[in-house]
């Protein structure tokens, strides 16, 4: 058997097992391609005539299909942006769409703020986009914090990146950065209950976002003016909550350079009072 039959006979087995995708892939091909490819340790450009083994692949499905585990997890291992991350249970899956609005950052930032870091790999492209920023990345779990020093370790980035552990602003003080980025957690408490198994092998604490999905994002737009420098930008990704914020906050010079991501900059001028409106000053 060779690779593209084994990739082929795997994708007719997820395709059949109606499983959910939406870590890393969007259908059952794309995923047996990474099981069988990563699961046997092999590049994404292998040759795909090359002869294969599937026991190890095999086992890898079954776990896919009977207990709905995701592939990263599996793996102990996701991609973004072209770059691999290490990931456990510890630790949301990275999907993040953020990558692709910092490509559109003009001026480069010198001090950059990731809150809730997870993974860490939000820290480290961004590091890796703006080489010469130092880069603070925060999150209130110990356990994901470990997880994101494995990966700043494995990109080499250990004297560009400090690991705090923050209840969000809280660790930070009188820190002051040019750029925050922020994936928080976003999921209303109604979407939550209705999430497909894969998704209950994520940490509740990363995805729960209250009843409205707000509630982290209301404590960041309220507190991130505070941290934020002349010129500097707040990037902060909210899934499908843009109706959620525009209600709440109307008032607000928000722009969307993509459905998922907002960008609020403040004032070049210490005159940034107007994006420190409150929940709810913004519905008077």
């Amino acid at each position: 058997m060779t690779l593209r039959e084994l990739i082929r006979r795997t994708a007719r087995r997820l395709r059949a097992a109606r499983l959910h995708y939406g870590h890393g892939t969007g259908n059952p091909h794309d995923e047996a391609a990474w099981l069988v490819l990563r699961g046997l340790g092999l590049a994404f450009d292998a040759d795909l005539d090359r002869p294969a083994r599937s026991g190890r692949v095999d086992a890898l499905v079954e776990r896919r299909i009977r207990e709905r585990v995701p592939a990263a997890y599996l793996l102990g291992e996701a991609w973004l942006d072209g770059l691999a991350f290490h990931v456990d249970r510890r630790v949301i899956i990275p999907r993040s769409h953020i990558p692709f609005v910092l490509k559109h950052v003009r001026t480069a930032p010198r001090r950059i703020l990731d809150l809730c870091t997870g993974s860490g790999c939000l820290a480290i492209l961004a590091a890796r986009a703006f080489p010469r920023a130092r880069v603070d990345a925060a999150d209130i779990s110990s356990a994901a914090l470990a997880v994101a020093r494995k990966n700043v370790s494995r990109h080499r980035l250990e004297g560009r990146i400090r690991l705090i552990r923050s209840d969000l602003f809280g660790s930070l003080a009188r820190e002051t950065y040019d750029l925050i980025v922020s994936n928080p957690p976003y999921v209303t408490t109604r979407a939550m209950r209705a999430l497909p198994p894969e998704y209950r092998y994520e940490p509740g604490i990363a995805l729960a976002g209250g009843k409205d999905g707000l509630e982290l994002v209301s404590r960041i737009l309220g507190e991130a003016p505070a941290h934020l420098r002349p010129g500097g930008l707040l990037v902060c990704e909210v899934g499908e909550g843009r109706a959620a914020v525009e209600r709440a906050y109307p008032r607000l010079p928000l722009r969307w350079p993509q459905p998922e991501v907002f960008i609020l900059a403040v004032a070049r001028r210490r005159g940034a009072s107007r994006t420190r409106s409150r929940r709810g000053q913004a519905r008077r």
